[in-house]
């Protein structure tokens, strides 16, 4: 599948709703994500093992949505970018 990559500006908060419409070869598909925002100050875990704490907020995250792209950590937050699991397709 090929790729366009798209700017998104900085918006305050720590999930971002995007809705992109796209025509291909004359077929409409829409497709939506969202770009949440995960503290490493919320995990429950003892050992403080990152992965871990990930995989469990993940793990617990709303089975609509599909982890796409998991960005950079910093030493507070990591980015996930989420797409939603149903495409909708029109003529």
């Amino acid at each position: 599948m090929g790729q366009i990559a798209i700017p998104i500006p900085q918006i305050p908060g720590s999930k971002q709703e995007i809705e992109i419409e796209v025509k291909i070869n004359g077929v409409k598909k829409e497709y939506n994500y969202r770009i949440e925002l995960f503290y490493w100050e919320d995990c429950n875990i003892a050992d403080a093992d990152r992965v871990a704490c990930l995989r469990k907020m993940l793990n617990s995250y709303d089975k609509e949505w599909l982890v796409y792209d998991i960005g950079t950590p910093t030493d507070d937050l990591i980015p996930v970018t989420f797409v939603r699991r149903r495409t909708v397709l029109s003529d």
